[in-house]
């Protein structure tokens, strides 16, 4: 069995935003030579978040608004009293980040049959930026022969 490990980065813009990384992963598998097993993905950072789902414009928004407004960035969180903690004094006030986060997933598992992810007609791997413009990377391991 080959183990593969490779790293996808991103530039994100600002706020929360949905990039589609199928593209990434599936260069990385043509340079490979896994035809058959398993992809592995692993967010490096607390307030980001990796998905399978539909990469279409009016669901992206649909998302966005959804999370903001289910853990909206205004609310009195205490880890945003940055004068409190010991961080950098440029540390954003990014609690709902990070609560965004953990309602989702840092990882995804996708099998890999004959060099093709497999994935449904409409799925693609999200990679959810929750607190840019910040430069991001995912963890990349390919597993199988």
């Amino acid at each position: 069995m080959n183990i593969i490990h490779d790293v996808i980065e991103v530039d994100t813009g600002p706020g929360i935003g949905i990039y589609d990384i199928t593209p990434d992963i599936r260069i990385r598998l043509q340079r490979s030579d896994v035809a058959n097993g398993m992809v592995v993905m692993t967010s490096r950072h607390t307030t980001t978040a990796l998905a399978i789902n539909e990469f279409e414009e009016r669901l992206v928004a649909d998302i966005k608004t959804f999370f903001t407004g289910l853990v909206p960035a205004d609310r009195p969180y205490l880890h945003n009293d940055i004068h409190l903690r010991d961080c950098p004094p440029d540390e954003p006030e990014n609690a709902h980040s990070h609560l965004i986060a953990m309602l989702l997933s840092q990882s995804e598992l996708i099998p890999l049959v004959q060099g093709e992810l497999q994935l449904g007609r409409w799925q693609s791997v999200l990679f959810m930026e929750l607190d840019g413009p910040r430069k991001r990377s995912i963890n990349l391991q390919l597993w199988g022969n």
